[in-house]
């Protein structure tokens, strides 16, 4: 029977955002034990694979404990924080508050669910459906020594693949330990971290083999890179950070990159900066050289539509999109990210001059959304602020192109048939040639060159 002071209290978990993300560290605790808490106040903030977001608790009441210190890495379901009801009795001494039981699982709450900002509710991805063995029909011929094999295996061979998130399967490799020989303590049978752990330390105990006599030979321990704590430090790779590693990898190793070069004289934009900084529709606006750098690429995708395009490997398909979701490479200090400005193709100037300064500004803040980073079709990415002249960009996974923009510099170049000293900068365009040929790529870059070069085209072509 359940008693007033179990149901009083409620035990808030990491939520599933239905983006394929199966954990996310705690960053920071917005709130302590003791503390009053409302209904969608924000409780702490995390980082996903994907970005940092703030959870905002769907209970009113007293916060009665929270279950993992900041810079803990939580499977998502797992409970994070446990919240006394308001109106419920609340226990009196927080470590003799019992854990919801895997076999009686906790009542959910009416109306609003636990979501990461940005998300609805994934109601169906926080349970699995139990997996069943394949059905195998076996000749005739082969029927008696099928079933000399099932006596050998006995029920083993009936037993369903061992249930385990990504993480922990990795964790189970790393260090060895077979899952099937694990004891699942987590909900619906599901092995943990913490079953994971268990397993490896007796492992690791072991002696290699008995012997009688001589002592046993201390167990060899696997070889640990040494490194000087006084003059170096390790970084554990993990979240944002991770991710992209990650999305990198598989880019420059699935995608096979072709980089194109252009140097172009850009004075005229340059000045066009200028006026539009004056313009009183541009008041109070961001307005600088990646905006018409921006339009002069939107311009290109309408001349030259087949480069908004992706590869869809598992049906062997070009997928042509006819929206642009443009995304803009961002540093922050979780790592770089890459939000991007969606149906940018259909905003005026002004319209895409606020929605950068938005993007931009809230990069910077770590407040970018997952879902912001979702849905990409081409990237621009500005290394010419960090004064570097050009590079050759990895694509975004999922993307055809990516446009890098070198510093902007005066150089002596030959203008109506003269030396003089312009504003010159370099493009480099990569692209993915399993579906944009040398041709359209060319024709791509040299249309944003020549944009840049004589702005008044983004008259004429559009």
């Amino acid at each position: 029977m359940t008693t007033m002071t179990e149901a009083s209290v409620r035990e808030f978990k990491m939520p599933d955002v239905g983006e394929g993300l199966t954990e996310a560290e705690i960053l920071k605790w917005y709130v302590q034990p003791g503390d009053t808490v409302t209904d969608g106040q924000v409780v702490c903030e995390v980082e996903t694979a994907k970005a940092a977001v703030e959870l905002p608790i769907p209970y009113d009441g007293v916060v009665r404990e929270l279950h993992f210190p900041e810079g803990t890495t939580v499977d998502v379901g797992t409970p994070i924080i446990a919240v006394a009801l308001a109106g419920g009795a609340a226990p009196e001494a927080p470590a003799e508050q019992p854990k919801p039981a895997a076999e009686e699982p906790e009542p959910k709450p009416e109306g609003r669910q636990p979501v990461l900002v940005g998300y609805g509710v994934a109601t169906s991805s926080t349970r699995r459906r139990p997996r069943k063995g394949p059905e195998v029909t076996v000749p005739a011929p082969a029927q008696a020594i099928q079933a000399e094999l099932n006596g050998h295996r006995g029920a083993v061979a009936e037993k369903s693949r061992p249930l385990a998130k990504p993480p922990v399967r990795k964790l189970a490799k790393d260090l060895g330990v077979d899952l099937a020989a694990i004891t699942p303590s987590g909900p619906d049978g599901i092995i943990t971290r913490e079953d994971v752990h268990a397993a490896a330390t007796p492992r690791t105990a072991e002696p290699a083999a008995p012997v009688t006599a001589a002592p046993a030979a201390p167990a060899v321990p696997a070889p640990v890179a040494s490194y000087d704590t006084a003059r170096e430090t390790r970084i554990p790779v993990k979240g944002v950070r991770k991710a992209t590693a990650a999305a990198m990898v598989g880019s420059a190793f699935t995608a096979p990159h072709v980089t194109e070069f252009v140097t172009v004289d850009v004075t005229r934009t340059m000045k066009l900066v200028e006026e539009l900084k004056q313009d009183k529709e541009m008041q109070g606006l961001r307005v600088n050289p990646l905006l018409l750098i921006a339009k002069a690429l939107l311009v290109a995708i309408k001349r030259n539509p087949d480069i908004n395009a992706s590869w869809d490997e598992a049906n062997q398909e070009i997928v042509r999109k006819h929206y642009v979701n443009l995304g803009i490479a961002a540093a922050t200090p979780r790592g770089l990210i890459v939000p991007n400005i969606k149906d940018a193709q259909d905003k005026t100037l002004p319209q895409l001059a606020e929605a950068l300064g938005e993007l931009v500004s809230t990069a910077r803040e770590g407040k970018t959304s997952p879902a912001a980073m979702q849905g990409g079709t081409v990237t621009i990415t500005n290394v010419g602020v960090f004064g570097v002249d050009t590079g050759t960009p990895i694509l975004n996974p999922g993307e055809s192109a990516i446009l890098a923009v070198g510093a902007i510099k005066l150089q002596p170049w030959v203008h109506k048939g003269k030396v003089k000293p312009r504003q010159v900068t370099t493009l480099a365009l990569s692209f993915d040639h399993r579906l944009v040929d040398g041709e359209l790529g060319s024709k791509v870059l040299a249309d944003v060159a020549a944009v840049l070069e004589q702005p008044k085209r983004l008259i004429t072509w559009a």
